[in-house]
């Protein structure tokens, strides 16, 4: 059985190029994205998109990632690249359907996934969720060319605001897909099913320690 060769995509997608997106598709990304790992970061993109104000970095109709970046940075501009990492998506459920609504994201990323709120978000635009590799930072850093632009500078590097031009970030995997399909609902989904199974597995041994 072959393996299918990854689909190239340049970012930011179209509402229409999300939708035909499916879950389990394998991706490689070019483009641009704005990425950071900060909570006080998106709480503070919260606050602006809540008062109607626009980001200092354009993300309308974009691409949004849950990632860290490490650059060097001298005479108030970023330079090479040192090494991306992503983090853990579901830390910020409470603010994302915010922003997928908000901002009309096409596009979002990190480890583990989001909530149904977000879930329900995603649909309404036309966003897909891409999953990271935890532990890939270095396959994944060989995909950014660099960054081209920061914001927010009074926060700490991996918290500002930071565009990143790729050139086949990747492989990435759609975990969630723009028409609401989630492939950690469909883990749970089968978790559920075969919790009364495992239970029952477990009775045995249970029973032994206690006698």
């Amino acid at each position: 059985m072959t393996t299918p060769s990854p689909i190239r995509l340049t970012l930011p997608l179209t509402p229409e190029a999300a939708r035909a997106l499916k879950v389990g598709d394998v991706v490689l990304l070019d483009g641009d994205a704005v990425a950071t790992v900060g909570m006080p970061t998106q709480k503070r993109m919260v606050a602006e998109v809540e008062a109607g104000h626009e980001l200092p970095l354009s993300l309308r109709d974009g691409a949004f990632f849950h990632m860290g970046v490490s650059y060097e940075d001298s005479d108030g501009r970023p330079g090479a690249v040192h090494y991306v990492n992503p983090t853990t998506s579901s830390r910020f459920n409470h603010l994302m359907p915010t922003l997928i609504r908000g901002l009309r994201l096409t596009a979002t990323g990190g480890k583990g996934g989001l909530s149904q709120d977000s879930v329900d978000a995603m649909r309404e635009v036309g966003c897909v969720y891409f999953s990271f590799v935890g532990g890939a930072s270095a396959l994944l850093s060989e995909g950014v060319e660099g960054v081209t632009d920061c914001a927010w500078r009074d926060l700490i590097m991996q918290f500002r605001l930071n565009r990143l031009r790729l050139n086949g970030f990747g492989p990435v995997i759609v975990a969630i897909d723009a028409n609401g399909n989630s492939i950690y609902e469909r883990l749970m989904t089968s978790a559920r099913e075969r919790m009364p199974e495992i239970m029952r597995s477990l009775r045995p041994s249970q029973n032994n320690e206690t006698d």
